[in-house]
């Protein structure tokens, strides 16, 4: 019974964690070159919303547990257990690399703004491409989750 209830709070763990940390370095990542830029164009909106796009990957991982709380209990499978730690491991892991590369997506953008281009609009469209495929493995976690 502990044993299965620890394998999953491993799960809701990596999924938390792994996605909050993505996302703590994905909008370091824009807010440096934000500052950076700041010193030679005074863009300070839209810099502020490159540079949050990145967060969004964490709030992922938040919805993720969410979804899959309602399976964890002193009475669940291993089956179950597996599932989370499964739904977990995909989520944490897609929204780290997700956050980490948008991040520099949002950092480029912000740079070529700051150089004098206009390229808010193309930044976030292009912002936009890892951004899928977080979304994507939340909808792989909440499957997982209902399936259990």
């Amino acid at each position: 019974m502990t044993s299965t209830l620890l394998i999953a709070y491993i799960g809701i763990g990596l999924m938390v964690g792994l996605s909050g940390i993505g996302s703590a370095f994905g909008v370091s990542m824009a807010g440096n070159a934000a500052i950076g830029a700041l010193k030679k164009v005074k863009k300070f909106s839209n810099y502020l919303v490159l540079s949050a796009m990145p967060g969004t990957q964490g709030l992922y991982g938040f919805v993720g547990y969410f979804v899959c709380s309602g399976v964890i209990s002193p009475e669940m499978t291993a089956f179950q257990a597996c599932g989370v730690l499964g739904a977990g491991l995909a989520l944490g892991l897609v929204c780290l690399f997700s956050a980490l590369r948008q991040g520099q997506v949002c950092a480029n953008g912000i740079a070529a703004i700051g150089q004098g281009h206009d390229v808010f609009t193309n930044t976030l469209t292009f912002a936009v491409f890892p951004e899928l495929y977080a979304i994507v493995s939340l909808l792989v976690a909440i499957l997982i989750s209902t399936a259990l």
